[in-house]
């Protein structure tokens, strides 16, 4: 596996953000995040991780519904915090609104991205899509028996070196690769697997200039904000949400350091 390039074990969320969305972090090491579209399976896998340890609720401010639980995998203790189903994190609804700031703003340990093995091309969006938010991530292919029932072969070896990160085939109904999914959360949390996803390489030189001086002013105004380049590019694309969120200052309330919170 990958080598980190700082301290294994070290969490990587945001804890003030993480707390301000409403995640309670009492006894928890490492948070987890469950992304995908709908009808993947996302939910199966998220009942095998955590069995019984799980209860649902509202997110705060919002009417969408959200279930959180817990597993215990070699003597680290984990929070997953189930997003809700979608198609993209453009924030045209939402439910997508709500997964794309926990991934933007809370920076989970681990993103669980859970994809459709018979529809795997159509799910790659939203893979691409999260992995321009974080580079800690982990692709569980499910459905690897609906896709073998349909002749349909996936070189997960191949994709996990494309993408730059985990890829660990499954059948979540039948709970196989379950143990593998496992170890691969694991090794991206702890810092043991370093991922490396593919960087954008297809912007014009004009647009990569816009890109540029946008994030200089959006540091100057809020130098702690992550993923700035995204935020610039949700800004040139006209995302409403983002621009609202900027011209209100909420962005800020989302990065700035709560010093009443021990980090």
């Amino acid at each position: 596996m990958n080598t980190p390039d700082n301290c294994a074990n070290c969490p990587a969320h945001n804890k003030a953000n993480l707390i301000r969305l409403g995640v309670d972090l009492e006894n928890v090491d490492y948070v987890l995040a469950m992304a995908g579209n709908p009808n993947t399976g996302k939910s199966t896998v998220f009942n095998n991780l955590t069995g019984l340890r799980q209860h649902t609720g509202n997110w705060p401010g919002k009417t969408v519904s959200r279930a959180e639980g817990g597993f215990i995998y070699n003597e680290k203790r984990y929070k997953v915090v189930d997003l809700p189903g979608t198609y993209s994190l453009l924030s045209t609804s939402t439910d997508e609104e709500v997964a794309r700031d926990f991934i933007l703003f809370g920076q989970p340990d681990v993103t669980v991205i859970v994809v459709d093995a018979t529809r795997l091309e159509r799910n790659l969006n939203l893979v691409l899509q999260i992995l321009e938010l974080t580079d800690r991530a982990v692709l569980c292919v499910n459905l690897m028996d609906e896709a073998k029932r349909n002749q349909l072969e996936i070189d997960t070896r191949t994709l996990s070196k494309e993408l730059g990160i985990p890829v660990i085939p499954a059948s979540a109904r039948r709970k196989q690769g379950m143990e593998e999914l496992l170890q691969a959360i694991e090794a991206v949390a702890i810092g043991h697997y370093h991922c490396k996803p593919p960087k954008i390489k297809s912007r014009s030189p004009k647009l990569n200039r816009a890109i540029e001086n946008l994030s200089e002013k959006i540091r100057k105004t809020y130098p702690n904000l992550p993923n700035v380049n995204w935020v610039a590019m949700r800004l040139l694309e006209g995302d409403n949400s983002i621009i609202e969120a900027i011209r209100s200052g909420e962005i800020g309330n989302l990065h700035e350091e709560d010093l009443s919170i021990d980090n």
